[in-house]
């Protein structure tokens, strides 16, 4: 078995590290990538990818607008949604779209392997979805709001807490040491907290993870 397999995501760092991970796989035979959703649409209707792997915020057509597109259009491609978002009510609805998976960003290299391995066997994948996210305790946008700190900050705090080093991070989100450290720095700064151990008591309280 053999896959062509695309990307819609408009962060290109992130994108590069995804397609190098995708492409050690042995079952891929094409691994590309688009910029949003109406490129992706005009690639799909170029070239049969048996697999698309969607980010939900994209410029000019959203991530939720484009799976219905595919799934009207292109009904043989199946669409796992990869996004930075683990809220269950934005879970449940990209279920009733008929996604076939699901993977939060700040999974692992081993995860997206398997998870794109799952999918082409004609499987569904939506494990590791977190149960206790940022919206069951306080509405999200509220929460970012209180705490001045973004998405992105919430993943790598979560991650920070469960011991993984700037290194490890970085790995796992495809992005630089250099990044992580400074949006380390950020956060510290944002919650007035220094050391590990409040952060990890602020994770805990505040219910992520």
């Amino acid at each position: 078995m053999s896959i062509k397999i695309i990307i819609a995501d408009d962060h290109p760092m992130l994108v590069d590290g995804i397609l190098g991970v995708i492409r050690e796989m042995e079952i891929v035979e094409l691994a590309d990538s688009a910029s949003n959703g109406r490129h992706l649409i005009a690639r799909l209707r170029q070239t049969h990818f048996d697999i698309v792997l969607l980010d939900l915020n994209m410029p000019q057509l959203d991530g939720i607008e484009t799976l219905k597109i595919i799934k009207k259009e292109f009904i043989k491609v199946k669409v796992i949604v990869f996004t930075s978002y683990g809220q269950p009510e934005l879970l449940r609805e990209i279920k009733k779209l008929d996604a076939e998976g699901y993977l939060v960003k700040n999974c692992s290299s081993v995860e997206l392997k398997e998870a794109i391995s799952a999918v082409a066997g004609g499987a569904k994948w939506f494990k590791g979805v977190p149960s206790n996210t940022v919206s069951e305790v306080y509405n999200r946008d509220d929460f970012l709001k209180k705490y001045q700190i973004t998405q992105r900050e919430v993943e790598i705090l979560r991650n920070i807490a469960e011991g993984y080093t700037s290194k490890e991070i970085g790995e796992k989100l495809f992005i630089s040491e250099f990044t992580i450290n400074a949006h380390r720095r950020n956060i510290c700064r944002k919650l007035n907290i220094y050391t590990s151990v409040g952060l990890l008591n602020f994770v805990r309280k505040n219910g992520l993870i």
